[in-house]
């Protein structure tokens, strides 16, 4: 059989800076447990208020990788 197979999870990253630096949160810390990630999707962004005031900006990342399983 030919082909690959390609696991996808969501991560949820975050910075009191930017929506960038939540991605980037997200990224940098799956490189460092996950091998072979393809794709990073950003999926959704918001933010958690306090006091009226943006405290935090949010962002959920769909990022996809090579599957490897047992047999690999």
């Amino acid at each position: 059989m030919t082909g690959d197979v390609y696991k996808v999870i969501e991560l949820v990253g975050t910075s009191t800076t930017s929506w960038e630096d939540a991605v980037k949160t997200v990224v940098d810390r799956a490189t460092k447990t996950l091998r072979d990630l393809r794709i990073a999707e950003v999926k959704e962004l918001d933010v958690r208020l306090d006091n009226g005031k943006i405290a935090e900006y949010r962002a959920k990342v769909r990022l996809s990788f090579k599957y490897e399983g047992e047999s690999d």
